[in-house]
């Protein structure tokens, strides 16, 4: 299946999705400053690009950098809690409250504690990615089927290799799931730390455009923060494939 024939439904639900923009506005004659149309969008888009890139590169840099951490500590910790039973009963009901805690309650917190500068951002970034990736890892983990173990053991494979060269491979279409997921909410994080106090970035953008009534400008920036998680996502989605060859061949087979 290629690129273009797995992007061209979404293209064209896009395009219909712009016109039907356009027409709203044409037909009911909203005010711009309620909501622009999108030739005012790209028109905002071209009056202020250097601002706009400005902010961007705050803004990807704290996504980027909250993903990979994110990612990382989540596989870590689900070989962990594979590998080490005892770890199971005392970081599992950890894992649980801190996801029933709100991200926006924690926002002012790890402002006081980090400052307004990027690092409380990425925290934020890292938080909201951290559970999805561990959770389905451990998951996918679990579910190794027993007779690969058993085969591994009795070839002589000791616990480290069997989770490192059997149950890491097969809970791969597990975690590919959660980083798919981190992936798609990896801007909400960095963006409500931007609300919640920043000088700099998409999410500071958008709340001094609202306050000027610079709608335009701010649907500008929407624009640019959705863009590019539909971009990181469909990245996260290519290297998932990439590493597992078998699952995309079983998939294209089925379909």
């Amino acid at each position: 299946m290629t690129l273009l024939k797995r992007l061209w439904p979404a293209m064209l639900g896009l395009v219909a999705l712009l016109g039907l923009w356009q027409g709203l506005v044409v037909a009911t004659g909203v005010p711009g400053y309620v909501l622009p149309s999108p030739l005012a969008v790209v028109q905002a888009l071209a009056a202020h690009h250097q601002l706009l890139w400005h902010h961007t590169g705050i803004t990807v840099i704290e996504i980027v950098a909250g993903l990979f951490i994110g990612c990382l500590s989540g596989l870590l910790t689900a070989l962990a809690l594979a590998r080490f039973h005892g770890l199971r009963r005392t970081l599992l009901p950890i894992l649980l409250i801190s996801q029933a805690i709100p991200l926006f309650a924690l926002a002012p917190i790890l402002m006081l504690w980090l400052g307004y500068g990027m690092t409380a951002k990425i925290v934020m970034a890292t938080l909201i990615i951290y559970f999805p990736v561990a959770s389905t890892c451990y998951d996918g983990l679990r579910q190794t089927p027993q007779g690969w173990l058993d085969l591994a053991q009795t070839l002589g494979a000791d616990r480290r290799r069997r989770l490192l060269r059997i149950q890491l491979p097969a809970a791969l279409p597990a975690l590919a799931s959660g980083m798919r997921m981190a992936a798609s909410a990896a801007p909400i994080g960095a963006v409500i730390g931007e609300w919640v106090g920043s000088s700099q970035g998409l999410g500071y953008l958008m709340l001094n455009a609202n306050a000027r009534m610079q709608v335009d400008l701010m649907f500008a920036a929407l624009l640019i923060l959705v863009t590019f998680g539909v971009a990181l996502y469909f990245a996260m989605d290519a290297l998932m494939r990439h590493l597992m060859p078998w699952h995309e061949d079983r998939t294209s087979a089925q379909g």
